[in-house]
Formats: structure tokens, C-alpha cells, sequence
């Protein structure tokens, strides 16, 4: 059962991509726990926590396309060298400016822009790259420890920023996280190159980017799972306003802001290893809307809760639920997509998945500056509710989705463009 259950950690380069990340994605959620705490020390001011989210989507929205363009017409191993690198030189200038004394936000708002334009090239280059590196019939395993891995990153990170902040200062937690890409720059310098792909440069053209905005918009599944993923996390982006919680609320410190934060990602890892075990999952179209039901709902008890250890808990279940949504749409878009137009489709659903939290954390940080941290949380998970009742109303399809296979011909991956290893015995 082991065995089968972590069967893609058997192919050597999506390993060597596995544990790289286990590191990086550390020492990244270290820095945007970190970041969070030092904009709200330094101005105490929900609205700028808020202001982070929007930020960071500014790049998405300029440079989202073309991200999905150069990843199906480049060497997507070589694209992800650049964009780590860049993301490393980003976040050295920060440590380097918060150990000078930094006393303005503006120069932390210009490197998380900076690091999120990197971030936009390197999502659809990853999310791509990674069913090039198992073959088809692990490629849901794949997916399931590749969210692991990432949960498991933003458990580790946050908690150890609180440790960071307290006893060193947040600057070390931004150099811990410039050493951090290492890892991956690493994995990618060892992996084995991929066979040249027969993808024409042509695609990097406003013909390409609409050829993949019409295979989404004409993907049913596709499309519903994009428009859950943005409006859900629009109303339920919670965690900006924890330094909020941590500090004025329940009264914890760095240390308890450091384990909220850790705590959604605490409950996906929990939900990551159950699916990875399990193996699969049955009626998943039902199940991808009752987890992000529960997901809204625990919002709503995050926002109400005045106790420590029940807000940990709400954010612990908020995670267990997202991680088993996110499980379920990320295998269903890349067995619904053909390879040449991966990257493009993440592209898309990477302006819906990160949109969505972005403009969520705006909203968030609005509606704290006016009614109050406690209302704005609450009327986020009712809202995520309704966004869900919605969804789930509109499109049948999502609600009969079994896990089938797409149509004959549909997803299959080019013979001439893939280079997958078997698994280790």
C-alpha cells in the first residue's frame, strides 16, 4: 500500500522536484508570514495588509498570459531556472533592506511585486512540467504529493518565522528564504533534459493565449472548477487579517501567529497523505463541493471564534478541505488538457486560483478598515457559501463528475514531446 501510495516519488526527476520544493516553499511561506507581520508592525493597519493582495495580483494580471504562452513553446526546466533565481534576488534585497532598519512599506510592496511577476512565469512552467516527469496513470498521485509537499512547506514556514521573528528579527527570514531556492535551482540542474517538444514558437501570438482561452470557456469541468476557485477564495481569504487576530484578538504573539498561520496548512497535510494513501477518490465532482462547502464554514467559525486553540482548529479543517478541492481540480484539468496547451491553461486558472485570494485580501482589508476584522471574515466564509451553492446549481456537470477519463484523444501526451523514467523498483 506504501509503495502505491507514493509510486511518483519513484521517478528520479519529479524526487529531485519534490524535495527541492519541500524546502523552497518553506522558506517562501516564512517570507509571506513575514511580510505580513512587518507591514502591520510597522503601520497597524488592516487596510495595508489588504493592499498586499492587490500587490501581488498586478503582475498576474500583466503578465499572466504570456507566462502560459512561453511555457508551452520553452524549455519549461530552463524557464523555471530564471524565474527561481529571480524570486532568490528578490527576496536578498529585502533582508538586505529590513537589516538596514527599513521603516516604509513601499520598498516591501515593490519586491513582493517583483517576487509575484517571477511567480507568475514559474506556476504554469511547474504545473506543467510535472506530467512530463511520471507517466499518465500516476499523474493523480503526482498531483496529490505535489500538494503535499507544498502544505507541508507552509506548515514548517510559518511556524519557523515565528520562532525567526522573535529570537533573530525578520530579516533573517528573508535571507533564510533567498537560500531557500537553492533547492530547486538544484533539482532542476540535475534532472535529466526532456526531449525536444514539436511546439511551434507561433503560440507565443494573440492567436495562442485565445486558443486557450477558448479550450477553457469551452470545457465545462475546466471552466466551473476555475470560476469555484475564484470566487470561493474572493470571500474567504482569511489569512491576511491573522496578524490581526494575533495581536488585538486572542493575544498571542509572534509564536501564535506563527502556528495560525501554519494551521491550514497543518490540515492539508493531514488530507494530502489520506488521499495519497487512499489512492483515489469516488464521486468527485460531489465531493470537490462538499470540501469547499466546509471550507467556507470554517471560515465563518475562524471569524467567530475568540478561543486560541478553536480559531487553530477552524483554520486546521479550512485546510483539509481546500487541500482535498485542490486535489480533485488539479488532476481533472491536466487529464481534461492536451499537453501543447498546459501551460496556457494554467495560465488561465493561475489568474482565477491566485486572483481570486488576491483581490480577496483587498476585500478583506476594506471591509476590516470599516466594520471590523471579526465582520469581514465571517461575511467571506457566508460568501464563499453562496459561491459554492451557486456553482454547484449552474453546472451539472460538476455535480456528476466521477473522475472519468476526458474523451479518446483528449490529454493524451505527445509521444515526441515526453520523457517519462519508470518508477524505481
Amino acid at each position: 500500500m506504501r509503495e502505491k501510495s507514493f509510486v511518483a516519488l519513484g521517478y528520479r526527476d519529479f524526487r529531485l522536484l519534490w524535495f527541492g520544493q519541500l524546502i523552497s516553499v518553506a522558506g517562501s511561506q516564512m517570507q509571506s508570514a513575514a511580510i505580513l507581520w512587518q507591514i502591520y508592525a510597522i503601520t497597524r493597519s488592516p487596510l495595508d495588509l489588504g493592499l498586499m493582495g492587490l500587490t501581488r495580483l498586478l503582475p498576474m494580471i500583466g503578465f499572466g498570459l504570456l507566462s502560459g504562452l512561453m511555457a508551452d513553446a520553452m524549455d519549461r526546466r530552463r524557464l523555471m531556472l530564471i524565474t527561481q533565481s529571480g524570486m532568490a534576488v528578490a527576496a536578498t534585497v529585502l533582508a538586505g533592506l529590513t537589516f538596514r532598519g527599513l521603516q516604509s512599506v513601499w520598498p516591501i510592496y515593490l519586491l513582493a511585486a517583483l517576487s509575484a511577476a517571477f511567480g507568475t512565469f514559474d506556476t504554469p512552467a511547474r504545473q506543467s512540467l510535472i506530467p512530463n516527469l511520471v507517466s499518465r496513470e500516476h499523474l493523480t498521485n503526482a498531483y496529490s504529493l505535489n500538494t503535499t509537499v507544498f502544505q507541508l512547506g507552509a506548515v514548517v514556514g510559518p511556524s519557523l518565522a515565528g520562532i525567526a521573528i522573535a529570537s533573530a528579527g525578520v530579516g533573517w527570514v528573508y535571507l533564510i528564504n533567498a537560500f531557500s531556492f537553492l533547492a530547486v535551482i538544484g533539482a532542476l540542474l540535475a534532472m535529466r533534459p526532456l526531449a525536444p517538444g514539436r511546439i511551434s514558437r507561433q503560440v507565443i501570438s494573440r492567436a495562442g493565449a485565445l486558443e486557450g482561452l477558448r479550450f477553457v470557456m469551452g470545457a465545462p469541468l475546466i471552466r466551473s472548477t476555475m470560476l469555484l476557485d475564484f470566487f470561493v477564495t474572493f470571500f474567504a481569504s482569511a489569512t491576511t487579517l491573522l496578524p490581526v487576530f494575533a495581536q488585538t484578538i486572542l493575544h498571542v504573539g509572534p509564536q501564535g501567529y506563527g502556528l495560525l498561520y501554519a494551521a491550514p496548512s497543518l490540515g492539508a497535510v493531514v488530507a494530502g497523505l489520506a488521499v495519497s494513501l487512499h489512492g483515489s477518490i469516488r464521486r468527485q465532482g460531489p465531493v470537490l463541493l462538499a470540501s469547499v462547502a466546509v471550507y467556507g464554514a470554517a471560515t465563518v467559525l475562524f471569524g467567530l471564534s475568540p478561543w486560541f486553540g478553536l480559531t487553530f482548529c477552524a483554520l486546521a479543517i479550512s485546510g483539509m478541505a481546500d487541500t482535498i478541492s485542490m486535489v480533485i481540480r488539479g488532476t481533472l484539468r491536466q487529464l481534461q488538457t492536451p499537453d501543447e496547451l498546459r501551460g496556457r491553461m494554467t495560465s488561465w486558472n493561475m489568474i482565477f486560483f491566485n486572483g481570486g485570494p488576491q483581490l480577496g485580501e483587498l476585500e478583506a482589508g476594506l471591509v476590516a478598515h470599516w466594520l471590523g476584522a471579526v465582520i469581514s471574515v465571517v461575511l467571506g466564509g457566508l460568501g464563499s457559501l453562496a459561491a459554492t451553492s451557486w456553482v454547484a446549481a449552474s453546472t451539472p456537470e460538476i455535480r456528476h463528475y466521477r473522475g472519468e477519463e476526458p474523451p479518446a484523444g483528449q490529454g493524451d501526451l505527445p509521444l515526441a514531446q515526453v520523457r517519462v523514467q519508470s518508477p524505481a523498483p
